[in-house]
């Protein structure tokens, strides 16, 4: 059975190839870290233009498409620290 970074690895990896410049970090919390690059995503700790920091229910929501990102951010159910316009376009490749 996967775990929750490795399924989080599996679908985000070919929504980010490609689609992101720079680096994001998803902060998944009590689970761990997956970092978006252009080359897909990984399950790995590093520097990033932008770090998301949630539940994995929330992830999972707006993964799902149940939950708006910006409101996530807005109703602070999704903490974002670092280039905001990087975070818009994470928040793209998420809910894509």
């Amino acid at each position: 059975m996967q775990t929750v970074l490795e399924e989080f690895v599996t679908t985000l990896h070919p929504k980010a190839q490609g689609q992101i410049k720079g680096t994001a970090k998803l902060v998944i919390e009590d689970q761990g870290v997956v970092m978006l690059t252009e080359d897909g995503a990984e399950a790995a700790d590093g520097v990033a233009d932008v770090t998301l920091k949630a539940s994995e229910t929330i992830f999972r929501a707006i993964l799902n498409g149940s939950q708006n990102p910006i409101m996530a951010v807005m109703s602070g159910k999704l903490k974002v620290d670092g280039n905001q316009m990087r975070a818009l376009k994470v928040s793209e490749i998420l809910t894509s």
